[in-house]
């Protein structure tokens, strides 16, 4: 499968609803700490926004929602991996995006033949604690040959100037948060990422 250069980050079906008529093709939705009532409902809201701008919906750690709500594609981390019954998410034919820090987590990717692997952080990044130093632009290279044919999204600290190597070493795709939801102006830096990302579409 190709995923789209571009990949945004939004923590809600609000940001999702601002962002994707601009010309976002690849969102993922990740809700740290909510009920499952409202998970739904922002499930069901982006949802519905996806599909009718043509976007591929990306749900974070919930699988089990993702499966109850029809969505078609879901993201892990290693710990969400871990204890995710990865036979159930296949046999509703979810495909697959998994977090990976370091090479033993690489391989433990891999062998549940995952749609996409994520690398990170490649630059510093201020989103959340990270016990693993930033991977350079050298690592996405060195994981790019390790994947193969699967593609590679490059996460943490990428900005539109930032974009350009990481593609020359190798990425797919390249994951963003805070460039766009703290800009001042998250529709114009949308729009920036949008351009910065066309050649390689």
């Amino acid at each position: 499968m190709k995923l789209d250069p571009f990949y945004l980050i939004v923590d809600s079906a609000a940001w999702i609803e601002r962002l994707v008529p601009l010309g976002v093709k690849l969102v993922q939705l990740r809700i740290k700490d909510m009920d499952e009532a409202g998970l739904r409902r922002e499930i069901r809201a982006a949802k519905a926004v996806c599909e009718r701008h043509d976007c591929q919906l990306i749900v974070n750690d919930y699988w089990r929602l993702a499966i109850d709500e029809g969505c078609d594609f879901v993201h892990l981390g290693q710990e969400d991996l871990a204890e995710a019954d990865v036979k159930a998410i296949r046999s509703a034919g979810l495909r697959l995006g998994l977090s990976t820090h370091d090479d033993a987590e690489l391989d433990t990717a891999l062998a549940a033949d995952p749609d996409y692997v994520a690398l990170g952080p490649v630059y510093p990044t201020i989103l959340k604690a990270m016990k693993w130093a930033p991977q350079g632009l050298d690592r996405i290279a060195i994981w790019k040959q390790r994947v193969g044919a699967v593609p590679l999204v490059a996460i943490g600290g990428l900005n539109v100037e930032r974009l350009a190597g990481v593609f020359a070493q190798g990425a797919d795709s390249a994951a963003v948060v805070t460039d766009i939801t703290l800009n001042a102006d998250p529709e114009a830096r949308t729009r920036q990422w949008l351009a910065a990302t066309a050649e390689w579409r």
